[in-house]
This record gives structure tokens, C-alpha cells and sequence, in this order.
């Protein structure tokens, strides 16, 4: 099959794709769209970037023509959850083009935008809804809107949900939706719980893969530049500078470390913005669609971003620190080489990132090429601080749809009692750091208590605000 009519579509979805730049199916599309039209669960696997939105968006809404009617008040057809605002909302758009002209109804709800407004939108009926898991909960308590008339449930980046504690989520929106319904679930990476899911939610889903899990784009450069942590700030300056006017997408490990990377870089002159959970859903917006329209060339984000940019003019990726979770390297690497164009991704390797290093590597199957530096020794990794957010199994930062699992603190830096040492020897000042023989914020004596001041009128450090 090498074009959309050949897969049976509604004449007047395919006229509406004429006015896109799809013109042939993807390799996951021409596999996925004849299963889901035939009405079987599917779980399709497949790297980022090759068009899987296409792939369950366009036979859903298919189905959803052939009713003929439009949905009750509150009431939803089809459910599509994303773990994020940003993937929510490329989704939405996505949709929106392929089902322009047609009668498809289709309705997003996040967090960080009005609750009223979109109950209010959602009281019309949507054929389509595509949500996070956390807004639609409040929604759900609130009234409004039911899934009692639900009957396609999708789950897309759902390896993303499960690294973000979605799970939970999951299960309790599971139960509003009826057990009769087409399920079909969608991600770039395969760990072990998504085959938990797939049992949990799917019955006997059809397999489609067309790429090995956790496989990045054939067309990404890679490589690996070792460089102490202090001086990764003036080596991005330097890789900007080799490549003006080429949008470029910065990971950063901390929601803090990528505002504070950013303000930096525009002190120096680049044209940035950045994008993560403590920007409000309206600085987000626009500052992806600046970035979309070529306002900026180059934005820095956490790992919140990594699954909500489709921008094909993004030309490098670099990840300033490695990501905790090895599949999060491939989501963020992912973000250049998008629709088979080329692209570049570099990851600067401080010795206390060795480790994250070899996890990539190993779900990788290959060593990345080494383009700067040389790696660093079993002392040098031993006695390297840990960085903020390492060992914690996820991402630095949360979105915040994304709900915190009881009794863990995902996302918060270690409370060490002082903060690393830089590494010796850079000309520069490192990157965020402090004049030297600065008491360290926050250090406490080894096990020791802080002393009770002498009056009773002040409260003690450990007394906690109310």
C-alpha cells in the first residue's frame, strides 16, 4: 500500500490530508491504520518522530464519520491521553488538520489553562478528546463530563506515562470507561510494565513494530564530548557558534538549571526561550510557537518537553545533562531528524554522568562516538558530586499534570549538606557557581542538630511554615 486511499479512508478525510504534507503512509501508519479501521486493539511500537499520531488519528476518525450523529451533551466518543501539555496539544492540532471540513468534534483539556472554560467546551459533547491524565481526573469529580459513551480509548507515549506515575491515574479513569470498547496503545520504547498495561487494558491486541524498542532515527549523529560540569556552559556557547542561524533544542536535567542556562545564554546574545513545568501553560505556548516560527534559535528544556516538539527545522539536540532515565535519551534525540530530515544530538558527560552514559549505551547496544574530551577514570567518576536529580529513576523535573507517588520526592534536588565542588582549573566562572570559600547553603554538621536559640519567641530551622 503506498497512498492513503489504497488503506480505505473516508473521501473526505483524504481531502482534507491534500491540504497537509502527508502525502504517502509512513511505515507504522500502513501498518496500524488497517487494524484499527477493522476495529482490533493494537500496540504499536515505534520511534519517534515517524508519524504515530497519523496512525491512530486518522482510522479513529474515520469510525467516528461512519455514527453520522453528534455526541450528547458532556458526553465523549473517543479518549486519547498524553502525559503532557506540549504532546497533548501536537496532538490536538494534528487531528484538527486531518479532520478540517469533516463533522469530527474535537476537544483538548490540560492542566494550567481554565477549568471553567473547558467544562464549559466539553458541555457541547466531543467526538474526540484528547486530555492528561491529572486535568481530566478534576474534570471527572467535577461532573463535567462522562465516558460513559466512550468506546476508543488511546494511550499514546504511554512507556512517558509510566516514568511520570501516571499508572495510578490510569487505572482510576479506566474505570468510567466502558469495558466494550477498541483500546490501542502507542510508544517509541518497551519496558517491561507496558507489557502490564497491554494486559491490563488490551484484549488480544494486534503487534505492529517498525523499529526495535528504543531504537533512535537511522539519520541522528551522535557523539559525546567529556567535559567537567562547570565548563559545559561556554562549550554550548562554542557548538551554537559553529552553527548560526540552525535551531538547536538544549536538555537540562532541573526545571532551575534550564531557566538559569537560559538566562545565561541570552546575556550572551542567542535568541532563547525555555520551557518547563514552572512556566504557566500560556508562557509555554508561546514560547514553543516562537521557537516553531523561527523567533528563536534555541530553546532549552527539561525532559517535560522531550515528547511535545515536532519542529521540523530543529537541527541539534544537546543534551547539557544526560537524562536519569536511559529511554528519555532516545525521546530527547528524537526531537531532531524529524519526517526522515538529518539531524545532530551531543551530550556533554560529566564524570558524575558516567553511569547515565553507559545506561544509554547499553539500551542503545552500541558506544556513542567521542568527538571531545576523553573518558573519564574510575577516580574521576568516585569522586564526582552527584548532581541534582540523579538516582532518582526518572526525570528532573515534573510536569504539573503529572501526580507525585506518596512518600517519594521526585523531581526536588538532593538535600546534601553542601553543595559539589567545581572542578579545578577553568578559566571561566562555572556555570552557577559560587564565589570562592562561600559557605555552602543549607550545610549542617554530620548528624549533628541545629542548636535551639536562647529565647523561645523564634521558631527553630527545623520548625516547618504553616
Amino acid at each position: 500500500m503506498t497512498t492513503f486511499a489504497e488503506l480505505g479512508l473516508s473521501p473526505k478525510l483524504l481531502k482534507a490530508l491534500e491540504a497537509t504534507n502527508l502525502s504517502t503512509p509512513t511505515p507504522i501508519q500502513a501498518q496500524a491504520i488497517p487494524h484499527i479501521m477493522k476495529g482490533s486493539d493494537l500496540m504499536g511500537l515505534a520511534q519517534t518522530g515517524t508519524g504515530k499520531t497519523a496512525a491512530f488519528g486518522l482510522p479513529l476518525a474515520h469510525r467516528l464519520l461512519e455514527i453520522g450523529h453528534p455526541p450528547p451533551p458532556k458526553h465523549v466518543r473517543a479518549l486519547i491521553l498524553a502525559p503532557t501539555r506540549e504532546l497533548v496539544s501536537q496532538i490536538f492540532d494534528n487531528i484538527a488538520s486531518f479532520t478540517k471540513g469533516t463533522a469530527v468534534k474535537i476537544t483538548m483539556v490540560v492542566g494550567g489553562a481554565s477549568i471553567f472554560k473547558q467544562a464549559e467546551r466539553l458541555k457541547r459533547g466531543s467526538d474526540v478528546l484528547v486530555a492528561t491524565p491529572g486535568r481530566l481526573i478534576d474534570l471527572l469529580d467535577r461532573g463535567d463530563v462522562t465516558l460513559e459513551s466512550c468506546g476508543y480509548l488511546v494511550l499514546d507515549e504511554a512507556d512517558h506515562m509510566l516514568d511520570m506515575g501516571f499508572i495510578h491515574a490510569l487505572r482510576k479513569i479506566a474505570k468510567f470507561i466502558p469495558q466494550k470498547r477498541q483500546t490501542m496503545l502507542f510508544s517509541a520504547t518497551m519496558p517491561a510494565d507496558i507489557s502490564e498495561i497491554a494486559d491490563t487494558y488490551l484484549r488480544n491486541p494486534v503487534k505492529v513494530q517498525v523499529a526495535p524498542p528504543g531504537k533512535p532515527a537511522d539519520k541522528i549523529v551522535q557523539a559525546v564530548h567529556y567535559i567537567p560540569n562547570g565548563d559545559k556552559a561556554r562549550l554550548l556557547e562554542d557548538y551554537l557558534k559553529k552553527h548560526p542561524g540552525e535551531q538547536a533544542l538544549v536538555f537540562g536535567r532541573t526545571k532551575h538549571g534550564s531557566e538559569k542556562l537560559f538566562k545565561l545564554l541570552e546575556t550572551w546574545g542567542f535568541k532563547a526561550g525555555s520551557i518547563h513545568g514552572n512556566k504557566s501553560q500560556n508562557q509555554r505556548d508561546r514560547t514553543l510557537t516562537e521557537f516553531r516560527e523561527g523567533k528563536l534559535d534555541v530553546l532549552v528544556a527539561t525532559d517535560v518537553a522531550a515528547r511535545g516538539i515536532d519542529i521540523p527545522g530543529v537541527r541539534h539536540v544537546y543534551n547539557f545533562d544526560m537524562p536519569n532515565v536511559p529511554e528519555n535519551y532516545v525521546h530527547r534525540i528524537g526531537r531532531t531528524a524529524r519526517a526522515g530530515a538529518e539531524g545532530n544530538a551531543t551530550s556533554f558527560v560529566s564524570p558524575s554522568e558516567m553511569g547515565e552514559l553507559q545506561a544509554v549505551e547499553k539500551l542503545l547496544k552500541k558506544i556513542i562516538p567521542v568527538v571531545g574530551g576523553a573518558a573519564w577514570s574510575a577516580a574521576a567518576v568516585a569522586a564526582a558530586p552527584s548532581k541534582p536529580g540523579q538516582g532518582k529513576g526518572r526525570s528532573g523535573s515534573r510536569p504539573s499534570d503529572a501526580p507525585r507517588p506518596q512518600g517519594q520526592g521526585q523531581g526536588r534536588p538532593q538535600q546534601a549538606g553542601a553543595r559539589p565542588a567545581k572542578p579545578a582549573g577553568a578559566g571561566a566562572k562555572p556555570f552557577g557557581a559560587k564565589p570562592a570559600g562561600a559557605k555552602p547553603m543549607g550545610a549542617k554538621p554530620a548528624g549533628a542538630r541545629p542548636p535551639r536559640p536562647a529565647t523561645g519567641g523564634a521558631a527553630t530551622p527545623q520548625r516547618k511554615a504553616r
